[in-house]
């Protein structure tokens, strides 16, 4: 069924979403606001309907040229096509949309709340760390790329405009370095990680295969001469989600990479997670520090505390800080880093909900959780803990808005709402929100 419809808004994903003839919601993949399009139905729900895109009628005013010839194939840029200005706006509009919809306040207070996007310098070449994946092309050659959002297809692209210039070519230095390596043997090779700091100078490669023999010296040398590391290391770790980890080698240079965000300098081992866009990482830090209004009393909490993002910042500002992380790897890059910067945090590897309750008395609480959001029980968990001002800092606007209607039921108000662009050409963003008790 062909129709012709106008685009209205970007959702939180890759499309954009009209109304059929019947008034029915449509979603539109690579389309832009303002868009007038005919589209081909290729799903039709009870109250909802997906199409692809057969042609631009007329185009937005908002739509424009993307950068890359890959936009739009491998589904890293999903937003590429749409100007600058527009992905803020509609990035706000849907935490805006998630807070009224989904933690059913009133469109006035949620707009209220809900600060302008905080932008990002960078719009292209902001990312300090690419994730490859590895698998064989048509000729049974070794490829790396990424696997495309919408088609689930791998496309192998020589560059990625996204990633700072030192690494944006690693794509097709490290493809053609580890297919010499591999030649007629598999070396168990499932993902790369390029890590590089415009700050220090680190550029670290991390080639992820399972536990087994491997070539260490061979994959050192011919790397190196294909990509200037400062550092080579092999993370062991079969292949699945759980990815649980079983050692990581040194094949080359240092066995960590470094960033610094502000005065502090993070020294981060391969597996451990850290923000990508090192520039916003140091806003979302300064709207934490400014929404918890701390003193050099305060006791204070931060829950899913990774290599010390947070944690370090709150050591400046407040008299005890506990940092709760679960992940084996970083808990040890936080200890390391506190150590390193001379900040007093009293670091706890295990669960946060299993944990939290064994802090005590806190005055304020940071918690930064996955996409999932926080874990049944731990709102109410918090409001045992009694602190004043909570920091929620969030990547899906859909989640958070539920733990927003589940931290307002334990005695939790929503004061204000931050989004940070931390991911340009894309719909991803992050969120800091200020809680305070009531």
């Amino acid at each position: 069924m062909e129709q012709t419809v106008r685009i209205d808004a970007l959702t939180y994903g890759e499309a954009g979403i009209g109304r059929l003839e019947d008034g029915k919601a449509v979603f539109v993949p690579n389309t832009a606001p303002g868009d007038t399009v005919r589209i081909e139905v290729t799903e039709d729900k009870k109250t909802f309907a997906h199409a692809r895109l057969l042609d631009v009628v007329e185009a937005s005013p908002d739509r424009v040229v993307p950068a890359c010839p890959y936009a739009g194939v491998c589904g890293g840029c999903q937003w590429m096509h749409v100007s600058y200005e527009a992905q803020l706006r509609a990035k706000r509009e849907n935490v805006v949309s998630a807070l009224s919809h989904i933690a059913r306040y009133d469109r006035a207070t949620a707009e209220a709340l809900v600060g302008e996007c905080v932008p990002s310098k960078k719009q292209l070449g902001y990312r300090n760390k690419l994730e490859l994946g590895a698998e064989r092309d048509a000729q049974g050659r070794f490829t790396l790329g990424f696997h495309s959002e919408s088609s689930h297809e791998f496309v192998s692209p020589d560059a990625c405009l996204l990633a700072h210039t030192a690494i944006q070519k690693a794509p097709k230095a490290l493809r053609g370095a580890l297919r010499f390596l591999e030649g007629n043997k598999d070396l168990g090779i499932y993902r790369v990680g390029v890590r590089h700091s415009a700050r220090t100078g680190n550029l670290e490669v991390a080639l992820w295969t399972p536990p087994s023999a491997f070539p260490r010296a061979q994959v050192a040398n011919t790397l190196s001469s294909a990509i200037k590391a400062t550092g080579i290391v092999r993370v062991m770790a079969d292949p699945g989600k759980a990815r649980k980890v079983k050692g990581v080698e040194v094949l080359a240079g240092h066995g960590k990479w470094r960033e610094r965000l502000g005065d502090n300098e993070f020294s981060v081992s391969a597996p451990s997670f850290f923000q990508v866009n090192t520039e916003q990482a140091e806003n979302m830090i300064a709207c934490v520090i400014d929404g918890l209004q701390l003193d050099e009393d305060s006791v204070v909490a931060d829950l899913y505390a990774g290599a010390g993002t947070f944690s370090l910042a709150l050591a400046e500002h407040a008299d005890v800080v506990f940092a709760v992380e679960s992940a084996a790897s970083s808990v040890r890059d936080l200890r390391r880093n506190a150590d390193a910067n001379g900040a007093w945090i009293e670091v706890v590897g295990g669960d946060a909900a299993h944990e939290l309750p064994e802090l005590g008395e806190l005055d304020a609480l940071v918690v930064d959780p996955p996409r999932a959001g926080l874990a049944d029980g731990v709102p109410e968990l918090i409001a045992a803990a009694g602190p004043e001002r909570v920091a929620y800092v969030s990547c899906n606007p859909s989640t958070w808005a539920r733990d927003v209607e589940r931290l307002g039921a334990a005695g939790y108000e929503l004061v204000k709402a931050t989004p940070l662009d931390l991911f340009p050409q894309t719909y991803h963003s992050e969120l800091v929100s200020i809680f305070a008790r009531r």
